[in-house]
This record gives C-alpha cells, structure tokens and sequence, in this order.
C-alpha cells in the first residue's frame, strides 16, 4: 500500500457516515506504520472494542469500510474467513459493515468471520511449524499472502457493491 495521512484514512470510508468519521480513533502506531509492507491495513478501535476498520488499494485508490464487531464465540475453534487460519473460538468474530449507498441506508450489511484482533495480514507471514520429514514447497507462503489479500478484498468489495 501506499502511505497515507489521516485526512487520506479518514477520506477513504465508503461504508461512513459523519458521526462514524467524527468518534473514529486511529491506531496508537498510526505514525510508524511500514505501509510497503501491507497487502490492506486493518485495525480495531483502541477504546471502544465494538468497531474495526479496513482499508484497501485496488486500481490505485484506497477505499476503507468501518466494521462492527460481535463478541467473539468462546467454545470451539474457528477459522478465519480471510486468512484462513485455524484459531481458539475467542481469537474469531463475526465482523458486520453497513454497505455502501442507498443498499446500506436500508439496513444491508455484509459479514464474515475474522480474527477479532485483525491480524490477519501478520498471521499468514507466520511460519507454520513443519514436521520433522516435510520440505516447504516454493511459493508455500507467498500463495497465502496471495488469497489472504483477494479475500480480503472481495470482502470489501461486496460492501461496495451496490444494491
């Protein structure tokens, strides 16, 4: 991605409204953020735990959604719809964003799990542990980071669809 200022973040919201922008709190590492590495940005609200943003650059132009967060489940495991990583039920939750235009001023809003602490853009660099016989094959990683991305993606895109 590349860099941007508040006024850029704040700009790039397509699913806002002005008192979403108005309460909306940047990350506490807004200003040391490595933006050449990130395939999106992603964060959860450092106060109020209930929202979360993400922000893309397709075709050159950022776009942003603001998320709504439910409490994540606390029985059994779970996996990550956009990075597709197997985690405890706590660590995954149900995000909700408004959708975008007139589909969105009804009540339409798209939703999927996700990591609730939204790190699945350092989830997937992780490398997972390999058995004592097992090789990684070439391109192993960079095929996550890959899909990560797309779904991602895709995700934001239905909230821009209009309906």
């Amino acid at each position: 991605m590349r860099a941007l200022t508040e006024a850029e973040v704040r700009s790039s919201f397509v699913n806002a409204d002005a008192d979403d922008l108005r309460i909306m709190q940047m990350p506490h590492d807004f200003m040391l953020v490595d933006w050449d590495y990130l395939d999106f940005f992603a964060w959860r609200e450092p106060s109020a735990g209930k929202r979360g943003y993400v922000l893309i650059q397709h075709d050159g132009e950022v776009k942003g959604v603001v998320l709504r967060v439910s409490e994540p489940g606390r029985a059994r495991n779970g996996m990550c719809n956009i990075c597709h990583t197997m985690q405890p039920g706590n660590q995954v939750a149900l995000f909700a964003a408004r959708r975008a235009g007139a589909a969105g001023e009804r009540g339409d809003s798209v939703g999927t799990y996700i990591c609730a602490d939204l790190s699945c853009h350092d989830n997937v660099r992780l490398a997972h542990p390999l058995a004592p016989n097992e090789v990684r094959a070439a391109g192993q990683v960079d095929f996550r980071l890959d899909g990560t991305r797309r779904r991602m993606e895709a995700f934001v895109a239905r909230v821009w669809e209009q309906a």
